[in-house]
């Protein structure tokens, strides 16, 4: 039998309790789920009343807004974690302790305090000391913190990961660590976790649903607004979670196409290395 990476292979017997637990593990769900809308009908949360309001295009045109204003913060802050998680990731891996103690301090201390205490921190905390930032900023900033000190576990696993030959290699050719880090080692880390950083990304995505908040006009704030106008949260919260949905999975869809071309052109690569000369090739050779 082939091996996976956790277990081997099922057998027969094995595939055919598989499928079994999974029809009843399926029928369980769509049991909860009709139960569910069946509740939701029974106590008019399925009325058009409450539907008909989120199908208006000035609705619909306040969320997209809130949308645009979440991709803004979310990729925005996705760049500037991932360039602070590869600093200080870099920065915990350094031979120097004036440098690698410092760096380990503050990941392990953005990471230990939870995300929304240090919103609450810049939204009320600053102003306290004469600080007063726009709400992006304000949300934006522990975010980066918060994200970027998981980027840098990250990075520094991913380069622990790596055989210490390429450190040689890079060294035998002239190239000092930092050179080695960022031309060798660096690449093929970004390249190897990028599933991981995908993941952090729609993450980042979905951490900027805190601008509520601060009063920041994300998708979730606007979303909020636009219940309280229309006194139907459960359907707003619910197309705010499609708009969530949709946005992920679109993510997720374009890392794979990321990771494809690479691929197709290796295969057709090595097609044409295994693929026979033609004839006329062949014999303008000989």
């Amino acid at each position: 039998m082939k091996s996976t990476v956790l277990f081997d292979e099922l057998g027969p017997r094995g595939k055919k309790r598989l499928r079994i637990a999974t029809v009843v593990a399926s029928l369980v769900v769509l049991g909860l789920l009709a139960g569910a809308i069946a509740q939701l009908g029974h106590v008019g949360q399925l009325s058009s009343r409450l539907w008909a309001p989120l199908a208006s295009w000035p609705n619909i045109r306040y969320l997209l807004d809130g949308l645009g204003m979440t991709l803004r913060i979310g990729l925005s802050c996705a760049a500037m974690s991932l360039v602070f998680g590869t600093v200080f990731g870099l920065g915990r891996l350094s031979p120097r302790r004036w440098l690698s103690v410092p760096c380990a301090a503050a990941i392990e201390l953005f990471r230990a305090i939870p995300l929304i205490l240090l919103v609450y921190f810049f939204l009320i905390g600053l102003p306290a000391f004469g600080w007063n930032l726009p709400p992006f900023w304000v949300l934006s900033i522990p975010i980066v913190l918060h994200a970027g000190s998981v980027f840098a576990e990250i990075v520094r696993a991913g380069v622990n990961s790596l055989d210490r030959g390429q450190f040689d290699a890079a060294a035998a050719i002239g190239l000092h660590r930092g050179q080695a880090l960022r031309l060798v080692v660096l690449p093929q880390v970004f390249r190897a976790l990028r599933p991981a950083l995908v993941t952090q990304v729609i993450r980042t995505l979905k951490e900027s649903s805190l601008g509520y908040v601060v009063s920041y006009p994300e998708l979730l704030r606007n979303g909020q607004v636009l219940g309280e106008y229309n006194a139907n949260f459960l359907q707003a919260y619910a197309l705010t979670a499609a708009f969530y949905i949709v946005i992920n999975f679109g993510l997720s869809r374009i890392a794979d196409l990321l990771d494809r071309p690479p691929r197709r052109r290796r295969r057709a690569r090595v097609a044409r290395v295994d693929s026979p000369a033609p004839a006329a090739v062949v014999e303008s050779v000989s």
